[in-house]
């Protein structure tokens, strides 16, 4: 293994002229589990979600959630889970009942390890405090809340279905349900936005005191009604304004930055989201779920499910829609378009820890990256200077082949 001062003077072909060994040990092993309805789509997002019926299909679900997870079971090699996100959609449609069943279901295949954590997404227009508090007695002890923002105007303008009354009492109520940890999911940088705005919003969310904050700009993206659509956005010294003043309000009030768009107490960031982001394994089940699966030889698989809830459901289709396994020439970039969201990046030896691949696979990219300012100079570390998180995209393009 060589560092990046000794490998910078290497010559190297790229990944793909280094064999890449078995890993040595396997990453920790998350489970995402997608539920796709929402009460109405918002036209802003691009996950997979749609409008739900009166009646949800929860017991046929579960049952085909459980029997997508029996086809996984083979790439666990005896690993528990250490985390378990409920994404969506909008989770907190399903009874306590139905969720019960399934993490029991879940439990019975994978064990959880003693300190797991277990996030439901949920959106204060569903919050209903006996359900919370069934679904605390479960075992979920982590909720992420989707307010977006407290001013009715913008909600409006979002598609939201809540008013700022409920999302304040959302958070409340999760409190009161015994959710000691909660995220506030926000938006800046919304139609017709200003600065003040922005930081109204904010400072409402840091009053009612969670432990984590997602907040992160407005993008329109494909095969949203507001890419067909463009709403008038702020124009961009606004959005800058509001970045730099929103990240100083954050940090004043011990919200300590760790990733591109996550903010958290000390001690608090989404365990799962860190898994995620240094490389580690995560099987998704339902709809539409994405997965990321490493065995013992090195082969590393990502996998993603039918998209469609009536073709998941359908048993005469298969719950896996396609996988493909990462060439050693796709690693480089693949690891890092996660590793450097962080904002202190990763500890070098994860990269061949994770990838089987030797550090010198990165030599040219890094060389390049650490000239130009993006890549801070740190052997021991692959982590984005300030410059490099605000070019990320020009960072991970060093590494493409």
């Amino acid at each position: 293994m060589t560092d990046s001062s000794s490998a910078s003077s290497l010559i190297i072909g790229g990944a793909a002229s280094s064999p890449r060994a078995p890993l040595p040990t396997l990453p920790p092993l998350a489970l995402y589990i997608h539920i796709p309805w929402c009460v109405r789509k918002c036209p802003y997002c691009d996950f997979n979600s749609h409008t739900a019926s009166p009646v949800l299909p929860e017991q046929e679900y579960v049952d085909a959630m459980l029997a997508d997870l029996d086809q996984d079971l083979h790439a666990v090699y005896g690993r528990e889970l250490s985390s378990i996100f409920f994404g969506g959609g909008t989770p907190s449609l399903f009874s306590a009942e139905a969720l019960g069943r399934l993490l029991e279901g879940v439990k019975q295949r994978i064990p959880f390890a003693d300190d797991i954590e277990i996030t439901l997404e949920a959106n204060p227009g569903t919050f209903e405090q006996e359900k919370f508090v069934a679904y605390r007695k479960l075992g979920i002890n982590r909720l992420s809340i989707g307010i977006q923002s407290f001013q009715q105007e913008k909600l409006k303008a979002l598609g939201r279905i809540h008013n700022g009354d409920e999302a304040v009492r959302a958070a409340g109520m999760a409190r009161q349900a015994g959710f000691d940890n909660f995220n506030l999911d926000l938006m800046h940088g919304l139609p017709d936005q200003s600065l003040d705005d922005a930081l109204s919003d904010l400072r409402q969310a840091i009053e009612l005191k969670p432990m984590h904050i997602s907040w992160y700009q407005l993008t329109l993206e494909p095969n949203t009604v507001f890419w067909n659509q463009p709403p008038v956005l702020p124009e961009d010294d606004t959005l800058w304004d509001i970045q730099e003043a929103g990240q100083a309000l954050l940090a004043e009030h011990g919200y300590a930055q760790y990733e591109v768009s996550a903010y958290a107490q000390p001690g608090r960031p989404a365990r799962h989201n860190l898994n995620y982001w240094s490389f580690g394994d995560f099987i998704g089940i339902g709809a539409g779920a994405h997965g990321k699966l490493s065995h013992p030889d090195g082969r590393i698989v990502r996998t993603w499910k039918t998209r469609l809830p009536k073709d998941y459901l359908n048993p005469a289709k298969s719950f896996q829609a396609g996988e493909k396994a990462l060439t050693n020439d796709e690693m480089p970039f693949e690891f890092l378009m996660n590793a450097l969201r962080l904002t202190a990046g990763v500890e070098s030896r994860l990269y061949p820890e994770r990838t089987g691949l030797s550090l010198d696979t990165l030599a040219e990219g890094r060389r390049e990256a650490e000239q130009s300012g993006l890549l801070q100079v740190e052997p021991s570390r692959l982590a984005a200077t300030e410059r490099g998180q605000l070019f990320l995209n020009d960072l991970l393009q060093q590494f493409l082949n």
